[in-house]
């Protein structure tokens, strides 16, 4: 039997560690893609053994080349992409007045600009069925005025998956953005899995009851 892929995009410790893991318990195999090769390797350790054949590509994402490389190396090693899940975004403290330009464009190559380089790279593997997903954030809604980039790039990766859930529809594929309404912690509503969890649901929402923003609770 041939089993579902789940290419996860910022993959690390958190969300996208966790998730990789509840897409294995659902019987998929994974591809992990993220810049710290370490924190690949503790991945692929703890999913293996699983039972899922894991892969692993270390890349900066806002290399538009390299991340176009790496998503695409998955896709052929499996041929097929099931679930493309986008994770990444950047931190950076530092509020509107004294914010850069440059840094700006920097933070939202990696938070919105990357997700477009995944999905180009995915779609000749994403067939109909497939699914795309974002791990989204209040900050899209209620933006903290000191770390000022990162309500922007919520708000504009949240905008860009409504984007690409009316462009891919009529092929069968949808995506959706799983806007997380809450801080992450260790324990309560917003551990990791707990928001795995949540992601994993809007991904498994039949066609006619999809919708491109979940939000989480909801």
């Amino acid at each position: 039997m041939v089993r579902p892929v789940v290419v996860v995009v910022g993959a690390g410790p958190g969300v996208g560690g966790a998730l990789a893991r509840r897409f294995v318990d659902e019987g998929y195999d994974v591809g992990l893609v993220g810049r710290n090769r370490p924190a690949l390797d503790a991945l692929v350790a703890d999913l293996e053994p699983r039972g899922a054949t894991v892969r692993s590509v270390a890349v900066d994402l806002t290399d538009t080349a390299a991340a176009t490389g790496a998503v695409r190396q998955l896709g052929q090693a499996w041929g097929r992409i099931d679930v493309l899940h986008f994770n990444p975004s950047a931190y950076r403290e530092k509020g509107p007045l004294d914010l850069t330009v440059p840094e700006l464009l920097e933070d939202v190559a990696l938070g919105v600009g990357a997700l477009l380089t995944a999905v180009q790279a995915a779609r000749p593997f994403l067939l109909s069925g497939g699914r795309i997903s974002v791990t989204g954030s209040m900050a899209a809604d209620e933006p903290w005025h000191g770390a000022a980039s990162l309500g922007v790039q919520k708000a504009g990766v949240r905008n860009l998956v409504h984007s690409l859930d009316a462009a891919l529809a009529p092929d069968g594929i949808r995506a959706v953005s799983v806007t997380v309404r809450g801080t992450l912690a260790r324990e309560g509503a917003f551990t990791p899995d707990r928001v795995a969890d949540a992601i994993w649901r809007a991904v498994a929402t039949a066609g006619d009851a999809w919708a491109s923003e979940v939000p989480y609770p909801g």
